[in-house]
């Protein structure tokens, strides 16, 4: 099979050559330019969510050994979830690389977190396919080798820490709130504003998915109550 010089590229950047190539194109497709002979990266995806978290989940353990699972639970959460997927898709350029139907390339699909996610788990399992799990380690530990670095002891995220702190002073869980909407539908700006039953509130305000705003201004609150 004939390797485009981008695919060959994208490769390079993602530290492994593939012996089957046919199985990184298929990693590459979305369901949008999908056909009967040229199936989507969906299956793959569903294999490579196994694969990284496998991985990760034997990392942690093995760097931490008295850690409980309840520590290890956040920490894992942290490094699988999809927001972690699409950073990483975006500092190889998967996005570059990836092929869309015309309707997803011109609504912004190649900076989509869903998109570049389920691509990046794809791609796991495609290398996890040529070469075996050995292989899929060495590309997971050096792709998240900084953030497995600096995981932090306790990675709940804002928003479930925010909860758990308003639970303990007795109040219902925190309302979240759309407050403001800039930008095109395929790359939109959102403003979100937390309240606390107490009436304390923040806001953040960011580019992307709307959970990682949420977070933002769940982190914004949290400071403000601690502090």
């Amino acid at each position: 099979m004939k390797v485009a010089a981008d695919t060959r590229a994208f490769m390079a950047r993602l530290g492994h050559d593939f012996a089957r190539p046919d199985l990184l194109a298929r990693a590459l497709t979305h369901g949008s330019i999908s056909s009967a002979s040229r199936p989507d990266n969906q299956r793959l995806e569903f294999l490579g969510d196994r694969v990284l978290g496998l991985v990760i989940a034997e990392t942690l353990i093995a760097a931490d050994r008295q850690a409980s699972e309840g520590q290890l639970a956040p920490r894992l959460n942290a490094l699988v979830r999809g927001e972690t997927c699409a950073e990483i898709a975006r500092e190889i350029g998967l996005g570059d690389v990836l092929k869309l139907g015309r309707s997803e390339r011109l609504s912004g699909g190649r900076r989509k977190d869903a998109l570049l996610a389920d691509a990046m788990e794809a791609v796991l399992a495609a290398v996890y396919l040529d070469a075996g799990l050995d292989a899929a380690r060495d590309v997971i530990l050096t792709l998240w080798d900084q953030r497995l670095s600096n995981v932090a002891a306790d990675a709940r995220d804002a928003k479930t820490a925010l909860q758990e702190w308003a639970q303990a002073q007795g109040m219902p869980p925190p309302v979240y709130e759309q407050t403001g909407r800039e930008g095109p539908d395929h790359a939109p700006v959102f403003r979100i504003t937390v309240t606390l039953a107490d009436g304390r509130s923040a806001d953040a305000q960011g580019a992307g998915a709307k959970r990682g705003v949420e977070q933002a201004a769940a982190a914004a609150l949290l400071a403000q109550v601690a502090g």
